[in-house]
């Protein structure tokens, strides 16, 4: 069974994180910032991980602690579901539009942590929100879950919009390479052996 459960607690946050990669897409996720919690309902929903997080953090500050130690901790149980990769597909990709929005998104569970992000966001707030942050967020789940992601914004005016359709294309990308592939099921897929 590919599931992983992943507590993280820093003198900033205390995190739990438990996933199921082999899920439905459903989801519980209460980390005390509204959006962030609805961005990642969408991509639990849309990579068909079924996920669940708590996270409580010093939100008197800021989100920005909370959002990327929950980003840190998905990309860890991430790879601690993932084991040794045997069977993955390994790469992922998807165009997804959402309204003005235009978001193209491409990944390798290569173990090799890497990121692009080509995404401009028109505001500085999403309701209390910090458009900065979601790329923090793909910085620490790039990071932590060993991942080579691009992430480039084709077209967009609604900064809502943006983010929703980087969220959802990263996850239909995780889902397809996250998938079994049925003629190499018993194999890594890399010509090393390993990943």
């Amino acid at each position: 069974m590919r599931r992983a459960q992943i507590t993280r607690k820093t003198a900033e946050t205390d995190i739990t994180v438990m996933i199921n990669l082999d899920g439905t897409g459903s989801y519980d996720n209460q980390t005390g910032v509204g959006f962030f919690d609805h961005m990642l309902d969408q991509l639990a929903r849309h990579a068909l991980i079924d996920m669940h997080i708590r996270a409580t953090g010093d939100l008197h500050i800021d989100d920005h602690h909370t959002v990327e130690d929950t980003g840190i901790a998905i990309g860890q149980a991430l790879t601690q579901a993932m084991g040794d990769k045997t069977g993955i597909t390994r790469y992922g990709a998807c165009l997804l539009p959402m309204d003005d929005a235009l978001v193209r998104a491409a990944l390798d569970l290569s173990g090799r942590p890497y990121l692009v992000w080509n995404v401009d966001m028109p505001a500085q707030k999403i309701g209390t929100f910090d458009t900065e942050l979601v790329r923090e967020f793909f910085q620490a789940l790039s990071t932590h879950g060993g991942i080579t992601l691009h992430v480039d914004q084709l077209h967009g005016l609604n900064a809502h919009h943006i983010a929703e359709a980087a969220f959802k294309a990263v996850a239909r990308a995780l889902r397809d390479a996250l998938e079994t592939d049925p003629r190499k099921a018993d194999a890594v897929p890399s010509t090393k052996g390993m990943l």
